[in-house]
């Protein structure tokens, strides 16, 4: 099982960034996908999550109206487009899969991705 994350890198402030989660070793249609994210000193934390199958997305307020999560069932990837991005954006994202939502939200999947850092620039 792995999950692979990418798309990362340094933006400016204002900037967009896309995230790609690409999944291997399960069925991976049948699997919640989240992105959390982890700034310096603080916890890991819920940014977007998308469904098994079609895909019902749900977002926490800091991500709501300026991030979209998406998933491509037929290349086992899910995406994180970022817009506007902020400064308190600036973390190391992570992409995490499990088949139950109460594991997702309490970030406890059963796999994850290595991360990508994001760094939001003036």
């Amino acid at each position: 099982v792995q999950l692979v994350e990418s798309g990362g890198g340094l933006v400016q402030l204002g900037g967009s960034l896309t995230l790609s989660c690409t999944a291997s070793g399960f069925t991976f249609n049948d699997y919640i996908i989240g992105w959390f994210r982890q700034a310096p000193g603080k916890e890991r934390e819920a940014v977007a999550v998308i469904g098994a199958g079609e895909g019902i997305t749900y977002y926490t307020d800091s991500a709501r109206g300026r991030f979209t999560i998406s998933r491509d069932n037929a290349k086992n990837t899910v995406y994180l487009q970022m817009n506007s991005l902020k400064f308190e954006d600036t973390a190391v994202y992570y992409c995490s899969a499990d088949r139950a939502l109460p594991k997702i939200v309490e970030v406890r999947g059963d796999y994850w991705g290595q991360g990508t850092q994001v760094t939001v620039s003036s």
